[in-house]
């Protein structure tokens, strides 16, 4: 029996395993299996859950991914605090193909995903910042550490899907501040929100979205090549931060919840 994880990561695109050694689980949850078995082992001396978004065969596309399955499968494991790595495309010039941002804010342009646990009752919870700070400081502090470098804030653009952005688009998701654009930031930062769970992304520029500069189309095998050619900085960049984040969570996303009255009880 593998000890309970506080802590995980859940992977995205080109990023199916991250764990030697693990313990698989397979979780149901009230909204139905995860994308994946989740698998736990230990990092750092610490006990840490991993889960590939997509599931490991890449079977589920960014507007079918079981985003309230997947965080409420970890939180019911003891999950706390989360990685949350994705691709994205750069809407910035200077933001090319390797480059690491850690965004500070999304702007949500999905349409028809079901984005939140609460179908009944006033609940409302607060997401002006939608990452965890604590998480932000030390993925930015172990990215300097290890020289790999990563962009201090920006906004994280999420279009439906899964088709890409035409060039329009692109300039528009620039022109209203966006800094990158993806297809999985949300609903799954605003679900780990509500079931108050600490949640920071770290976004790997894969290409330059199409509007920028009057760059080529992006294509998902170039997606797929960037990634992969950056794996292994990736993998060393979350070992590093998972042992590094705060055994105590002193920032605000345990107190999400503090005076709301839920509906059902949390896991």
């Amino acid at each position: 029996m593998s000890p309970q994880p506080e802590f995980a990561v859940i992977g995205g695109s080109g990023l199916y395993a991250l764990l030697d050694g693990a313990t698989e689980h397979v979780v149901d949850t009230p909204y139905g299996a995860p994308s994946d078995p989740i698998t736990v082992a230990e990092v750092g001396g610490r006990a840490v859950a991993f889960l590939p978004r997509h599931g490991r065969d890449h079977r589920h596309p960014p507007h079918l991914i079981p985003y309230r399955a997947n965080l409420w499968a970890l939180r019911s494991l003891g999950v706390r605090q989360i990685l949350a790595p994705c691709a994205v495309g750069g809407l910035l010039p200077e933001l090319g193909p390797g480059t690491f941002v850690v965004p500070d804010q999304l702007i949500d342009r999905t349409s028809g995903r079901v984005q939140t646990y609460y179908d009944r009752g006033a609940v409302h919870v607060s997401f002006a910042d939608p990452y965890c700070p604590a998480g932000r400081d030390t993925l930015l502090r172990t990215a300097t550490r290890q020289g790999v470098g990563a962009q201090d804030g920006g906004t994280m653009v999420v279009v439906e899907g899964p088709r890409f952005s035409t060039r329009a688009e692109s300039r528009w998701f620039s022109a209203i501040g966006g800094t990158v654009v993806n297809m999985t930031g949300h609903p799954e930062a605003v679900l780990a929100r509500e079931l108050a769970l600490c949640y920071t992304a770290i976004a790997l520029v894969t290409d330059l979205d199409a509007g920028v500069e009057g760059g080529h189309s992006v294509t998902h095998e170039e997606v797929f090549r960037v990634f992969g050619e950056n794996t292994a900085r990736l993998r060393g960049l979350l070992l590093d931060a998972i042992a590094a984040l705060p055994a105590e969570r002193t920032c605000p996303c345990p107190h999400a919840l503090d005076g709301i009255k839920l509906p059902f009880e949390l896991p």
